[in-house]
């Protein structure tokens, strides 16, 4: 999930370009992580206390429109936030606080799927009982229509892994064009049945399950492009308005939802009033007086920065609003080591000694917001994360070591290179994180040049493999909680793009790790693919193809009542199935 730009993750492309376009961008901690329910060190789970009832209007103020708001188009992991209440899909994410939450369970349907004996073929059954918001029956075939929809260029917009995964599906060009012929690698032998046909085995197939292009969509009522406007609910919530765009969106209950086929959405609220186009300072000065309605408002995308988190400071009352989460995402140095000097380890590896990220963190919006990194998978179980720290720096970097290093590559006088970066105000890849890396080198005798491109022109370049900086910062996050969607699309070296958006900065092909990558990939033990990946993690830190600087951690505001805070690792965001106001 890379995140702003044309970086083709999710909840990256969704989630966190949105997260770095706001006041918070995220970064490193110096001490250890935050409870990941509350202000560090409070113990108390955000929100008013007393138990949850049903009832009232829930207010959401966000800064970016909820667009395309078609189960195809959506770029969601987990289903998505406020998507969630509309669209359930076949699995979902497990709704519940930190690490408990990054584990797929079922929604639609009975399991997290059967897979064969290879899981090449991944089988699924629908509940009983499941109904749209007219109370017709969802059936397996809606599924297998849903996402043969989103292969149409027109809904283009939804994660990449069905068209590369399904049999068939890099040739399949939707409904639309196919003459009712479908895409023969789904399969619905029965109203309750779906199996799934791959190309090669993946055991982390339950994951991609959970995205909105599998919420089921009634052939009859598909609308086209048109259908945004009124899609039809398999949630817990329908829409009753939809205006410019996802900016203003009304959710009321839907009557036929039935919760006992629904074991992670509460759908409290009586009605959800979605706001969007807002500033981030306003959203966070009405979050924090409360009144009216707000006092009911959540976001599910602006987060608190440095100088909001200091006039808190000993505010009780606001701390005790302050929900405090956890994403999968790094922002890291990246090398292209098909430039010189980069394309010596020794220098790769003196810059990595020499980085100071004390004050890259403090860049970064200081302590509250960031986490220190030295491993490319971020510090969390369910990445398969792995402790390593190949080239040590201490907390605020080693100049001998680096000058030690230098000399060894052939520059005992020290070198100038130059740090391509975004001239975007985001905390992560921006001036300020630039500067920090600028004046820790410097202490290495490296002299910094610094490169700074409009965002959109920073991101094409970047990702251009005929055209990719040999020095620059970057960022990636993933789709699922899993080190899968982290290292194959950086790593891999059968996914080196030469005519379009490439992930693989230093273009790395290497015969064993991607054939560590297929092994790895064949595990339906999530936990024993989890030891491989942060295995495969550490080996391929040694070359040093990138400096890990900071993991972002997340801090929003809630109004005064709002009960029933849940903050999972997987989005580490406010899930709004959860909340009640009253």
């Amino acid at each position: 999930m890379s995140s702003a730009g044309p970086d083709r993750h999710l909840i990256a492309r969704r989630v966190a370009a949105v997260t770095v376009s706001l006041v918070l961008a995220g970064g490193a901690v110096a001490c250890g992580p935050e409870d990941a329910a509350g202000m560090a060190g409070s113990g108390d789970k955000p929100g008013a206390a007393g138990a949850p009832q049903s009832g009232g209007t829930l207010t959401v103020l966000n800064s970016e429109p909820q667009s395309d708001f078609d189960p195809a188009r959506l770029y969601t992991s987990g289903g998505g936030n406020v998507p969630s209440l509309v669209f359930r899909t076949l699995t979902t994410r497990n709704r519940e606080d930190g690490a408990a939450g990054t584990k797929v369970v079922p929604d639609l349907a009975t399991d997290t799927g059967r897979p064969n004996a290879d899981a090449t073929e991944w089988t699924y059954t629908l509940k009983d009982g499941l109904k749209y918001e007219d109370g017709s029956p969802i059936t397996s075939a809606d599924i297998k229509y849903g996402i043969e929809r989103s292969f149409a260029a027109e809904l283009s917009g939804g994660a990449p892994y069905l068209r590369d995964w399904l049999v068939g599906g890099e040739a399949y060009e939707g409904p639309y064009k196919d003459g009712g012929k479908g895409l023969d690698s789904i399969v619905v032998p029965d109203p309750k049945t779906i199996v799934f046909k791959l190309r090669k085995p993946e055991g982390e197939f339950p994951f991609v399950a959970t995205q909105t292009q599998f919420a089921p969509v009634p052939k009859a009522k598909d609308t086209g492009v048109k259908y945004e406007e009124h899609p039809v609910s398999s949630g817990p919530y329908k829409v009753v308005k939809n205006d410019n765009d996802g900016e203003h969106l009304t959710l009321e209950r839907n009557e036929h939802w039935d919760e006992k086929t629904d074991e992670e959405r509460k759908a409290y609220p009586d009605k959800i009033d979605v706001r969007s186009g807002l500033d981030a300072a306003v959203i966070n000065q009405r979050l924090t007086t409360s009144s009216g309605p707000d006092a009911a408002a959540v976001t599910t995308d602006t987060n608190l920065g440095p100088a909001e988190l200091a006039q808190i400071g000993d505010n009780k009352e606001l701390a005790g609003r302050v929900g405090t989460g956890h994403f999968g995402y790094v922002n890291y140095l990246a090398f292209n080591p098909k430039v010189a000097p980069f394309d010596n380890p020794k220098v790769r590896q003196a810059i990595s000694h020499a980085i100071n990220r004390t004050s890259v963190i403090n860049a970064a919006g200081g302590s509250a917001l960031a986490e220190p990194a030295t491993t490319f998978l971020p510090e969390r179980e369910a990445f398969g994360f792995t402790p390593y720290d190949h080239f040590p720096a201490g907390k605020t970097g080693d100049p001998a070591k680096a000058k030690q290093l230098l000399a060894e590559a052939g520059f005992p006088d020290g070198l100038t290179v130059t740090l391509t970066h975004s001239t975007a105000q985001n905390r992560q890849t921006s001036p300020e994180v630039a500067t920090a890396v600028q004046q820790a080198l410097a202490a290495a005798g490296i002299t910094v040049k610094l490169e700074g491109l409009e965002n959109n022109a920073f991101n094409e370049k970047r990702w251009d493999a005929q055209n990719t900086p040999g020095f620059f910062l970057s960022r990636w996050g993933a789709d699922w909680p899993s080190g899968a969607p982290f290292l194959a699309p950086i790593f891999d070296g059968r996914q080196i793009v030469t005519n379009g958006s490439n992930y693989n900065h230093a273009q790395l092909n290497d015969p064993a790790v991607n054939a560590e990558i297929d092994e790895i990939a064949k595990l339906t033990d999530l936990a024993a693919a989890g030891k491989r990946w942060g295995a495969l993690d550490k080996k391929i830190g040694e070359q040093a193809l990138d400096v890990p600087l900071f993991h972002p951690v997340y801090k929003r505001l809630v109004g005064k009542d709002i009960k029933n805070v849940v903050i999972s690792d997987w989005t580490g965001v406010l899930d709004v199935s959860q909340v009640s106001v009253k």
